[in-house]
């Protein structure tokens, strides 16, 4: 099978069941982001393969299963409104999260002030993926009603989940979080 279909040479991409739009869509935009977001995150995890911390390979467990469950969330995304939707998000994978979160913020420092992304590469490739996962939750929301609300839900604690993964990570690997520079002006 080749990878290229040059069905999209003119600017349409398919959704689940054939339905054929632009590849400026709305949901195109949407599940685009996901993927976008889900790619930032196979990155962290490559550079997290390098290294040796305790509780490594339950991170990248995780890790694994949230790619996973974001494959889940652009086909929701590129399922036209009215189509059975094939893979099922549930409010269990939104639990999960939580109490990852819940479970490594309390192993973290105090935050006292307002950190800058970075650290790490590994850290700071999850604060991107972080920053991608809120766009992708902005343009899901752009759908309007065609959204199942887990998808929303899921999207805004993954954003906060990877803010928390950030910081534990870079915990993990000595790396020092910055915060605002003080009283300065550039």
């Amino acid at each position: 099978m080749k990878i290229y279909t040059k069905t999209g040479d003119k600017g349409t991409t398919s959704l689940i069941y054939g339905t054929r739009v632009g590849k400026n869509d709305k949901r195109v935009e949407a599940y685009g982001t996901c993927d976008e977001t889900n790619s930032m995150i196979g990155l962290a995890i490559s550079y997290l393969n390098s290294e040796y911390f305790s509780g490594k390979e339950e991170m990248l467990q995780i890790f694994h299963k949230i790619q996973t469950v974001m494959f889940h969330v652009g086909a929701e995304l590129a399922t036209p409104s009215g189509k059975e939707v094939k893979w099922v998000l549930d409010e269990k994978d939104i639990e999960e999260l939580e109490e990852k979160i819940d479970t490594w913020d309390t192993l973290l420092p105090q935050l006292t002030n307002f950190i800058l992304p970075g650290g790490h590469q590994a850290g700071a490739a999850l604060h991107v993926a972080r920053t991608v996962a809120r766009r992708a939750e902005r343009e899901a929301v752009g759908l309007g009603d065609e959204v199942n609300p887990l998808v929303l839900s899921y999207l805004n604690r993954l954003s906060d989940f990877l803010f928390v993964a950030a910081r534990y990570v870079n915990m993990h690997l000595g790396a020092t979080e910055q915060t605002l520079h003080q009283g300065s002006r550039l």
